[in-house]
């Protein structure tokens, strides 16, 4: 297996050290594994999936320190074996091994029932809002968050006017970072919207929103789909990984 396959799978739930604990399920049968995870104050919740995996087992491993499995496997070259330690027929560990060389490291795995799992989203509401995320508007937005560190949301400002002449309706759509009703430090993002509808103002958390373009930014594009009810998803699919990310709303900016 190409240790950077492996990487890239755990970066997309890593969110650059934002969720540490999971639970990765593997199937052999369909060379798949997957992970959900959700965020220490519940408003993100996602599912990576990674496709045409040969080295793992059938298993559900926990995963309780993601920092220290990315720190062993930084001590491997790129082509490793991977094996599961067992014991009673529970696995304990995670044997990962140099194909080239005896080179290995162990990762020890955490009983899956003391990592937080996701709730499954229920009735999942209409999606009244679809904006474009271009490779522009990813980098404004990674720019513009790094821009503004201390601000902890960015929010979504749709309007909508008659045309003058044509009787056409115009809308506009902008994200922006660090909103507030008096005059603030910001970043403002105009976006294209496929479907728009007007919606009331909505925020999310700027940070996860950031990271979560940081990790997927080899996708050249995607759709954020947003929902009046304070739901917003965006979905990444690229190479052999669906990534699919839920943002709940955050109390509305001032």
């Amino acid at each position: 297996m190409n240790k950077q396959k492996l990487v890239r799978f755990i970066d997309k739930y890593y969110l650059k050290g934002l969720i540490q604990s999971v639970v990765f399920n593997s199937n052999s049968k369909q060379q798949k594994l997957d992970t959900r995870f959700v965020s220490d104050d519940k408003t993100l919740l996602g599912l990576v999936e990674m496709e045409k995996v040969t080295d793992f087992e059938d298993a559900t491993l926990g995963i309780y320190t993601t920092e220290q499995l990315l720190s062993l496997l930084g001590v491997l070259d790129d082509d490793i074996k991977v094996e599961l330690l067992t014991s009673a027929e529970t696995s304990y560990a995670v044997k990962i091994t140099e194909s080239a060389s005896t080179v290995s490291t162990n990762y020890m795995l955490s009983d899956p029932s003391i990592i937080n799992q996701p709730p499954k989203i229920q009735n999942i509401p209409e999606y009244e809002l679809e904006i474009d995320i271009t490779p522009t508007v990813r980098t404004k937005f990674i720019a513009g968050k790094s821009a503004l560190p201390d601000i902890t949301t960015f929010t979504i400002l749709t309007s909508a006017d008659t045309g003058v002449g044509a009787d056409k309706e115009f809308s506009s759509t902008k994200l922006i970072i660090g909103y507030a009703s008096n005059s603030t430090n910001r970043v403002t993002i105009p976006v294209i919207t496929p479907k728009f509808s007007q919606l009331d103002n909505i925020s999310f958390n700027a940070e996860y929103f950031s990271k979560i373009l940081e990790v997927n930014k080899e996708c050249e594009s995607a759709t954020l789909k947003v929902s009046s009810e304070g739901l917003a998803e965006i979905i990444f699919k690229v190479d052999d990984y669906t990534s699919t990310y839920w943002l709940v709303a955050a109390a509305e900016a001032d």
